[in-house]
């Protein structure tokens, strides 16, 4: 059998998770393996037998149990013949890490500033019946999705197209009609 229609089988996958901690009684990897998957203990016993026929894990007596432990050779065949392909996901991989780098500099330079995702924090006001008001973002635009406010003041709306067989948005609290309890 290949090294990947062994690794192949999610159960085969979990028995070798659980070795990978160390030797395992072959009852602790069942109690273990029935409980996440609902399979039979002879099931059980035919995946390890699998694992060790195709050299992935070993097993020893200990009196009368039983234990089985990783054999990192065929893993690190596995790991070799992956090799050939690690430049596709190492860079990009690189690259995340630079973005989330970036994104906790970011966040810790405006955590120290005082500014909130959406701009500096709200002016003071000396009039208490009066909202404080967030000053106008800089450079970022309207939000994708909304109109901008009109200069008297009045709210944007959104317009339900019907046009075209779509059906106007709903709010998430409203319930369809075609679902209403009868």
């Amino acid at each position: 059998m290949h090294a990947f229609d062994v690794l192949g089988d999610p159960v085969r996958r979990r028995i070798l998770e659980l070795l990978a901690g160390g030797e395992t009684t072959a009852g602790d990897i069942c109690a273990v393996i029935q409980r996440e998957f609902g399979i039979s203990q002879p099931a059980v016993s035919q995946h390890l037998k699998v694992l060790r026929l195709n050299g992935f894990a070993t097993v020893r007596p200990d009196g009368t149990r039983r234990l089985y432990a990783v054999d990192p050779r065929p893993l690190h065949d596995v790991d070799q013949w992956l090799d050939h392909f690690r430049r596709f996901w190492t860079p990009p991989l690189s690259a995340l890490a630079t973005e989330l780098a970036r994104g906790k500099r970011e966040r810790r330079l405006r955590d120290q500033s005082g500014d909130t995702p959406d701009g500096p924090p709200p002016q003071a006001t000396t009039d208490p019946n009066e909202r404080p008001r967030r000053p106008a973002p800089t450079g970022g635009g309207e939000r994708p999705g909304r109109q901008a406010s009109t200069d008297q003041g009045e709210q944007p709306r959104r317009q339900a197209s019907t046009d075209q067989g779509e059906r106007p948005r709903r709010r998430a609290t409203e319930v369809p009609d075609d679902r209403r309890a009868r």
